[in-house]
């Protein structure tokens, strides 16, 4: 017999007041109706909503959460259970599917009701663990395992006797024939008979995670609000894109006063996309040379394309931390005043939140609710791919939006059909529309293998019509192609970018490695004064990186002496203007970013960008760049250097590269990693090459699987906050906070942090514990980096710092 008569769904930590599995559930229920709406099934996430906790009404369960929160006394109640032995072990999920499988697979003559059953209790058995895997690895119904879990262990009898009959009642009216011809509507506007049928598998499948990321965001909002009631009103912010559009058209109007060559072509861009965004919903390309404007015109039709088709928000996808402030400062620039209600732009850059969740993490974690949000390549592929259920939690943001992908060209190759596919399904399904903007645009509906998908992109979509005239006009450098059989030597390399230093005033050099980015700062510290000489890599946290920015900028405008060293983080989108750039040979998009760091205000009359081969260079891991410089040499051979980077040559380029990796596509996956030869596109369609594919299953994915053999890049990464400026700060509140937890305080300091962290692969992370470099903060899964790790001129390191002194290359 449990201690209280309510049955109890969580209890509030600061004034432990009880909020019971009824209304819980009743207000998951309310939430993740308004989310499924975006998907016309409001009734399925209402549904999945009222009975996900359903479990929770078993005395197990009562007993566990009544005996952490105190509510039960070891001394004197025989229920009392000790909570960390039994912590993750009861199961209050299973029960709810059971029930739902129980209402909806009866209905229909072939099977529909058990398809829209399977959907639903996946979404709800799942909703801990993230998507379970519809048939194993080996081959097993894991689906039917789950469903038919023994009434001892899944307690469905005993938690409909206790349930509330209200809610039961409420559970039965939603769950009938209506409710399955509703989902089926949806389901077969899904597959239509032109499609290959694995992209319909992949499509019923992605449609089920849309879902499943309502149900998960619904029930973190509402335990977010319960266990902090005052942010609740922070979240339904009001659409007010006229007001955006009269900030933007006033900040344009106030620009026309810089009146250069460049800039009216720039504006010539902008106005085009403003009288695009009257055009339907779709995907679309904004093909504009570097240096042309791409951020704004972007977000002018992103603005006016959300108030035509009444849109809720503006996704910024960004290939690299390291630009995304400069662009969030840019918008924020144009859109945000004091005395806004709201801030109008989120960032979101690293990822500190924990792999594996607190329940702190859990109310701390971002759901993109903004209007304008800006966040990385990673994090976005990561929301439609990844296991677990952090990332899953925005995918619903993405319905009714505007998505801006700033340089496309950095899409990981592996990831190129499910991209595709995504992308072609939000599109279609979700009122979502995509921009795919850069200067270096891949074939990505062109792809050799269209039966695996490829985007659905109409000719008339491009924004640009004609972008080789463009390119003429914004022509502001010439190629130099120095590359030699023998290849450059450390020595030569820093001899040439020291003499266009000296002739030119400053240059820009960018490598392929750290390594080498190191080793050439430190060959030419010794001829260049300390505050000419800069270096830049994924090694210094953003708020490092955004410092040295700032600095080169200030000096350049001055026209005071700069020499900077950095990897391509320089390439995509940052906004800065060297009078020579030296390029180590790579992929011939990458060629063309650096040269948009190049003359880029057409300041000079013409200017060069330098191709040089390294003799010495370990990139047999850096495929992407092992197969670009190669694909890049081809095109030498057979194109004159002063049309390197015209647009047909650049499509010459991309059918070379993508012909030499069309195997790669589909995410291939290893026996090792899955227990066979198998890819990630087929492991979340068809699953065809599972041995149990014949199952009397309608999804036959292994989501869980497949969720935790992706990532967005190529090893696994650790976020460590580096003891940067105000990281010191942050370090100190962050450990000060989580021993007397404060969510909201906990949030705003990760939120600030992101700023002040460096992602790791794992042979660093591994060096890094091994010296005791970094320490745990709490128990919650975010780590900080000691200060004697961390360089004023490389940043992270894993020794002690000391004097620069350059890796061996």
């Amino acid at each position: 017999m449990i201690k209280s008569q309510s049955y109890i769904a969580h209890v509030r930590k600061t004034d432990k007041q009880q909020q019971t599995v009824a209304v819980h559930l009743q207000e998951v229920a309310e939430i993740a109706k308004t989310l499924a709406a975006k998907i016309n099934v409001p009734e399925a996430g209402e549904l999945i909503g009222l009975l996900h906790d359903f479990g929770k009404y078993s005395a197990s369960f009562q007993n566990y959460i009544q005996s952490g929160t105190g509510l039960l006394n070891p001394d004197i109640d025989e229920e009392y259970v000790d909570t960390a032995a039994l912590k993750g072990k009861i199961d209050h999920s299973t029960a709810g599917a059971q029930l739902i499988w129980e209402m909806l697979a009866k209905y229909g003559k072939n099977g529909e009701g058990r398809l829209c059953g399977q959907i639903l209790a996946l979404c709800i058995a799942s909703h801990h663990s993230g998507l379970i895997d519809c048939l194993t690895p080996e081959g097993t119904n894991g689906f039917k395992k789950r469903i038919d879990k023994e009434d001892d262990r899944s307690h469905l009898a005993e938690c409909k006797q206790n349930a509330d009959d209200h809610l039961l009642e409420q559970a039965k009216r939603l769950a009938g024939k209506p409710l399955m011809l509703s989902m089926l509507k949806q389901i077969s506007s899904l597959t239509k008979n032109d499609q290959h049928e694995a992209i319909k598998c992949f499509y019923i499948g992605f449609w089920t995670r849309f879902l499943f990321s309502c149900l998960i965001d619904a029930d973190r909002i509402n335990s977010a609000d319960f266990e902090r009631p005052q942010q609740a009103a922070y979240r339904n912010k009001t659409v007010a894109w006229d007001i955006a559009i009269q900030r933007m058209e006033l900040f344009l109007t106030e620009q026309q006063v810089h009146d250069t060559p460049i800039n009216t072509i720039r504006r010539t861009i902008s106005d085009t996309c403003k009288n695009r965004a009257q055009d339907a919903q779709g995907i679309y390309t904004l093909t504009v040379p570097t240096g042309g404007g791409k951020t704004y015109a972007s977000l002018r039709y992103a603005l006016h394309h959300a108030k035509t088709h009444g849109l809720g928000r503006i996704i910024y996808i960004i290939p690299y931390t390291s630009i995304i402030e400069q662009n969030a400062e840019a918008i924020r620039k144009v859109v945000e005043q004091e005395g806004d209600q709201f801030p109008w732009v989120l960032e979101h850059h690293s990822n500190l939140e924990p792999e594996k969740q607190t329940w702190h993490s859990k109310l701390a974690a971002e759901n993109w609710d903004a209007l304008i949000v800006l966040t990385t390549m990673v994090q976005f592929l990561e929301t439609l791919f990844s296991g677990g259920t952090r990332g899953v939690r925005r995918l619903h943001q993405l319905a009714n939006s505007v998505i801006i992908f700033d340089e496309i060209q950095t899409l990981p190759i592996n990831c190129t059909h499910l991209f595709c596919n995504a992308l072609n399904f939000l599109s279609a399904h979700t009122k979502t529309t995509a921009v795919l903007c850069t200067a270096t645009q891949p074939l990505l509906d062109q792809l050799n293998s269209p039966e695996k998908g490829q985007l659905l992109i109409p000719e008339e979509n491009h924004l640009i019509k004609d972008p080789k005239q463009l390119f003429d006009e914004l022509k502001r450098v010439e190629i130099s192609n120095k590359t030699k059989s023998e290849g450059w030597s450390e020595e030569e390399i820093a001899e040439l970018a020291l003499s266009e230093f000296k002739v030119k005033g400053n240059c820009l050099v960018i490598v392929n490695t750290k390594a080498w980015a190191q080793a050439l700062y430190v060959k030419c510290s010794d001829s260049v004064d300390r505050d000419s000489l800069f270096h830049l890599s994924t090694n210094q946290c953003s708020a490092h990186r955004n410092e040295l920015f700032h600095r080169m900028r200030t000096r350049l405008a001055a026209k005071l002496p700069v020499l900077c060293f950095s990897t391509q983080l320089i390439e995509a989108g940052v906004d800065i203007d060297f009078a020579s750039v030296i390029r180590f040979l790579a992929g011939l998009d990458s060629i063309a970013q650096a040269a948009g760091r190049c003359n880029r205000n057409g300041r000079l009359d013409t200017a060069a960008v330098h191709v040089v081969n390294p003799a010495k260079e370990t990139i047999d891991q850096l495929i992407d760049i092992k197969v670009g410089r190669d694909k890049t040499k081809r095109v030498f051979s057979e194109v004159n250097d002063k049309a390197l980077l015209d647009p047909e040559n650049m499509a010459l380029y991309f059918n070379y590269y993508f012909y030499e990796r069309a195997d790669q596509m589909a995410y291939p996956l290893t026996a090792k990693e899955v227990g066979r030869d198998d890819t990630l596109l087929n492991l979340l369609s068809d699953n065809k090459l599972n041995t149990g594919a014949n199952a009397a299953l309608h999804l036959k994915q292994s989501f869980m699987t497949a969720g935790n053999a992706f990532k967005a890049i190529d090893a696994p990464t650790q976020s460590v906050i580096v003891p940067y400026g105000h990281g010191k700060c942050l370090i100190q509140k962050l450990c000060e906070i989580s021993k007397d937890f404060d969510a909201s305080g906990y949030y705003a300091c990760l939120k600030q942090a992101q700023k002040y962290s460096v992602n790791v692969f794992p042979n660093v992370w591994k060096k890094l514990r091994e010296q005791d470099a970094v320490s745990e903060i709490q128990g919650e899964g975010v780590y900080y980096l000691e200060n004697h790790f961390y360089s004023s001129e490389f940043g992270l390191s894993t020794e002690p710092v000391g004097k620069a002194e350059a890796i061996i290359l």
